[in-house]
């Protein structure tokens, strides 16, 4: 089977592959991961401080192979799988089929043997990077006493990924001229110590003899006004929330004071999703597609407003983290007029159709609505109009200064 693994087991992948992981040869399993848990090693002792893990969502028995692709479709790697657990954890070696070939700075990316080829025995100062260094004199200072070359290393993983390779090549140019820039996409770790030991062994892996970890950048988010921004409705199918959507969309419109784009889930269902189906799965693409666009939209500093039914709460979390993950906000708005009211209006007779029969899995009637239980505003339409419910959620955008 083929297997498009998620943005960072994809970077995990690219490592693997590199031997910037060594003495790893593929993702590791339970037992590996409760060691190194445990123990900060792998099961047969050697030290290792991370999990490198790969979840697949299908049936798998050890023994089979499976091709991991990039986005694009393009192969990366073979897997055989040794393990495989029923959270879909799946373990097992990896070979390389291709590497890859596009991203920022390409033309800069190196393995570790090509690194330690160009170093030649020389002794290396490596310095990991995910920010800006504002002060070279350490690295200088060091370097000259370790008669060392000096390699930097930024960490290129993610939305900010590009802007350290800029730095780091603005550092190299008030460096010496044999400074070597090497982006590596090590995606950071939850606790800084375990994040500063497995950039201490990829340094180790590129050839350093001494390493020195960049600070931390501080990130100061600009005002929210000048933020991405994805208003999301979710509700029943005549709750109203599709005709607040357009009164907030009208109403942003006469304050032109943002850019916009509007989702509706009746007009994206005919173009961007035509041909699905009204099943689970076909639901959950529907929506990710709907985040995969407002996302983009927003991590311009534009503003989307959608209005989907969106009924599964594990999907509408999943576009909380798309829109979240390139530095925008996602306010989520519950549309909570209840079944009844929504029925009693049934202004396209759908409700009708589903109580007959003639709609198979229909939200409310014969598949479910996971109530929101993480919506930052909450409307009943029974007796709000729709001009008091467009106000609700344009004085929520005002005082949470997304509007001015």
């Amino acid at each position: 089977m083929e297997w498009t693994p998620g943005p960072r087991e994809l970077a995990d992948l690219e490592l693997l592959l590199s031997g910037a992981f060594e003495p790893l040869t593929g993702f590791l399993g339970h037992d590996d991961l409760h060691a190194v848990h445990e123990r900060g090693t792998l099961a047969g002792g050697a030290p290792w401080p991370a999990a490198v893990t790969l979840h697949i969502d299908a049936d798998l028995s050890p023994g089979d192979e499976v091709t991991l692709l990039d986005p694009e479709g393009l192969p990366l790697a073979a897997l055989a799988v040794a393990g495989h657990e029923p959270d879909g954890l799946t373990s097992g070696p990896i070979k390389a089929l291709g590497t890859p070939e596009h991203g920022p700075f390409a033309r800069l990316r190196r393995t570790p043997a090509e690194v330690k080829e160009r170093l030649a025995g020389r002794p290396a100062l490596a310095v990991t990077m995910r920010g800006p260094l504002d002060d070279l004199s350490e690295i200088v200072a060091t370097a000259k006493e370790l008669d060392a070359a000096i390699l930097l290393l930024p960490l290129s993983y993610g939305e900010a990924g590009p802007a350290v390779v800029r730095a780091a090549l603005r550092c190299a140019e008030r460096l010496p001229e044999d400074t070597i820039v090497v982006p590596v996409p090590l995606a950071p770790r939850d606790e800084p110590e375990i994040d500063l030991e497995l950039r201490e062994h990829v340094a180790t892996a590129y050839g350093a003899s001494e390493h020195l970890a960049g600070p931390e950048p501080v990130h100061i988010p600009g005002p929210p006004h000048r933020r991405g921004l994805v208003v999301f409705f979710t509700g029943l199918s005549g709750s109203g929330k599709s005709t607040i959507a357009r009164g907030l969309r009208d109403a942003l419109l006469e304050l032109g004071s943002r850019t916009l784009t509007y989702l509706d889930g009746d007009v994206v269902r005919h173009l961007l999703s035509k041909g699905l189906t009204f099943s689970k799965a076909d639901r959950d693409l529907n929506i990710r597609r709907i985040g995969f666009v407002a996302a983009e939209t927003a991590r311009h500093g534009g503003l989307a407003i959608c209005a989907p039914i969106a009924p599964y709460a594990a999907t509408r979390e999943e576009v909380r983290e798309m829109v979240e993950s390139v530095g925008a906000d996602f306010l989520l708005v519950h549309v909570a007029t209840p079944l009844e009211e929504c029925e009693r209006r049934d202004r396209k007779g759908l409700y009708a159709k589903a109580r007959a029969g003639l709609i198979p899995e229909f939200t409310g009637i014969s598949d479910p609505y996971e109530e929101p239980e993480d919506a930052d505003l909450e409307i009943d339409t029974t007796h709000l109009s729709i001009e008091a419910a467009v106000s609700r959620v344009l004085d929520t955008l005002k005082s949470g200064g997304w509007v001015r």
